[in-house]
């Protein structure tokens, strides 16, 4: 007779793992193994890093989910080591040499050819990504010999510096747009400086107002005595949100999904500019609000546990 297994119960967590993916790990994979250590019931991943990328993963649990749209739509920061004169399939270590070229690159050429890719540019999405045509993605096509035509799409690359140089190898510090791929980038300055490159290493260092200081490696975490401590709470993913406090008698109103006209409401202090605010009880996070004309309040996306 088989035995029946019991269904594993998942706890309710709430916070952000600033993860520092390793090589060779899917975004995916590293969600579920922390997923795992965390027993948690609910979580989420925003933006995925390539396989063969490191870095800054942020990782969103329970409430925080709530909130990781944001993260997709934010800027990034990654540091890249471009190895030139060798082009790949996929543009990075995973894939296989298709072409070999000699590089006789000066640092002065380097130094001509980065500032066109400072700004608005135009960029072709690589067939091994994971954007879907017909229901498909891109790199399962690619899997099966096919090339799409693919349009170019605009994307900003904030920031371009050079690291170092040491031929053939080219460091570079890259800020962009959501929707940059790193790795076409390293393709398109090899291509102007007519030896072809890719990517040989990646590794994130910022995503939106989040940084490398307090990441977490998945061995440390499942090495912790108490994991849920290494949590960042939730809003550390609203930082960049000015802060707005409300009354006891606010807060139930505005956990209620009630507008609020604040402007009558004594003692309040408000931000100076309209738009986006993360809304608070105390030093609890009831969510967040849009802050629009004449004070009004209007509730966004809001805590559940607030309620507690």
């Amino acid at each position: 007779m088989k035995q029946a297994h019991t269904k594993r119960v998942r706890d309710l967590v709430d916070g952000v793992l600033l993860l520092d993916k390793p090589v060779g790990l899917s975004s995916n994979d590293a969600l579920i193994k922390a997923k795992r250590v965390l027993n948690a019931k609910k979580a989420g991943h925003t933006g995925t890093l390539d396989p063969f990328a490191t870095g800054l993963l942020p990782l969103c649990f329970g409430e925080a989910t709530k909130f990781s749209q944001d993260l997709l739509e934010a800027d990034k920061s990654y540091e890249t080591t471009v190895h030139l004169g060798i082009t790949t399939t996929t543009g990075d270590t995973e894939g296989e040499a298709i072409d070999m070229r000699d590089v006789d690159v000066t640092l002065a050429q380097i130094e001509a050819v980065l500032p066109q890719f400072r700004g608005p540019i135009m960029q072709v999405p690589p067939m091994y990504s994971a954007l879907k045509r017909d229901g498909k993605a891109y790199y399962e096509y690619a899997r099966e010999g096919i090339t799409l035509e693919r349009e170019a799409r605009p994307v900003t690359i904030l920031k371009l510096e050079l690291i170092s140089f040491e031929t053939p190898l080219l460091k570079l510090a890259v800020t962009c747009s959501k929707g940059t791929y790193i790795r076409v980038l390293g393709e398109d300055i090899g291509h102007a400086l007519g030896c072809g490159a890719h990517l040989i290493e990646l590794r994130r260092t910022q995503v939106g107002t989040l940084t490398i200081d307090g990441m977490v490696t998945l061995e440390a975490l499942q090495a912790h005595e108490a994991p849920l401590t290494l949590l960042a709470p939730v809003d550390a993913l609203l930082s960049s949100f000015p802060a707005v406090q409300l009354t006891e008698e606010l807060a139930r109103r505005f956990l209620q999904g009630q507008r609020l006209a604040l402007g009558k409401e004594e003692g309040l202090v408000l931000p100076d500019t309209l738009g986006r605010v993360r809304v608070y009880h105390d030093t609890r996070l009831l969510g967040t609000a849009n802050l629009q004309e004449y004070a009004i309040l209007a509730p966004e996306r809001l805590i559940a546990a607030a309620h507690a």
